[in-house]
């Protein structure tokens, strides 16, 4: 897992008290390509119903370890067309456009089709600090 440039330049601000920093609500996308720690290079399906998971605070374990991981399921829509072969997954901070935050590779690519929903099995995201 990868943080983007933006975040970690919010996070050290706020843990050296330069700078106010609100954690967002974090939403999470899937893309076809491999981020760039800029934030760039994400291309997230279109149409076929795709759409960013939200999630809340209930949805992520407490850090462990330096570690976090999703404490639930975490199901994207059912598409209704071809998402191309998802690779990475991205923590952003809005429903649409926004920041990327961060970023991580899937174990192996996946092509989500017509009638399939991606999703993440609790435990499956791990987001690590170290």
């Amino acid at each position: 897992m990868s943080f983007t440039d933006f975040w970690e330049n919010e996070i050290l601000d706020h843990i050296l008290n330069d700078g106010a920093y609100t954690a967002p609500t974090i939403y999470i996308g899937l893309s076809t390509t491999t981020p760039a720690d800029d934030g760039t290079n994400i291309t997230e399906p279109v149409g076929g119903a795709y759409a960013r998971i939200t999630t809340a605070a209930t949805d992520w374990d407490p850090a462990a370890a330096g570690s976090k991981g999703n404490a639930t399921v975490l199901s994207f829509p059912t598409a209704t067309a071809s998402w191309g072969t998802i690779t990475h997954f991205v923590l952003l901070d809005a429903v649409s456009a926004g920041n990327a935050l961060a970023f991580g590779a899937l174990t192996t690519a996946k092509a989500v089709g017509d009638g399939d929903t991606a999703s993440f099995a609790a435990g499956a995201l791990a987001i690590t600090l170290d």
